[in-house]
């Protein structure tokens, strides 16, 4: 039975509290743990990423050179055979919506590639942005309807 008096706190415990400008005995006295001079012993400083002490910043030497094509990156979310086989019936259809109302795709504008892993033993038919090469032997062996999408 519990009761108030046999509860404990089983999480971690609270960290203290780091109590500055309470003298020299304490370890953060007099300066509060800031040091001497400079811009972090001042009020209002804010340590910024890559500031090097007034010296030119090195992203801003290095020339910008070529072109990325990462922006345009097609990225797939990937769904094995056996995932497939768990997850539905005979005669559902797999695709992004269904597998995103089932909970195993997040976000939008999602692409699907279907891979060979695992078997099928359920008729569903399959429609994905891309399929691999053992995904689609294994679907024709198994005369399971399967149909790439655009996008």
């Amino acid at each position: 039975m519990y009761s108030l008096q046999n509860l404990k706190n089983s999480s971690r415990p609270r960290k203290s509290v780091k109590r500055v400008g309470r003298g020299l005995g304490s370890g953060l006295g007099k300066t509060c743990g800031r040091g001497e001079k400079g811009a972090g012993a001042r009020s209002g400083y804010k340590r910024r990423l890559t500031y090097e002490g007034g010296q030119f910043r090195l992203f801003m030497k290095l020339p910008i050179r070529g072109f990325s094509n990462a922006r345009f990156k097609r990225v797939f979310e990937s769904v094995n055979l056996k995932q497939i086989d768990k997850m539905y019936k005979d005669g559902e259809v797999v695709n992004c919506h269904t597998l995103a109302a089932k909970g195993f795709i997040k976000g939008r504008n999602l692409r699907v590639k279907v891979l060979g892993d695992g078997e099928l033993t359920k008729k569903v038919k399959i429609e994905a942005h891309a399929f691999s090469e053992t995904a689609k032997d294994k679907l024709q062996k198994a005369k399971i309807e399967f149909s790439t999408t655009a996008g």
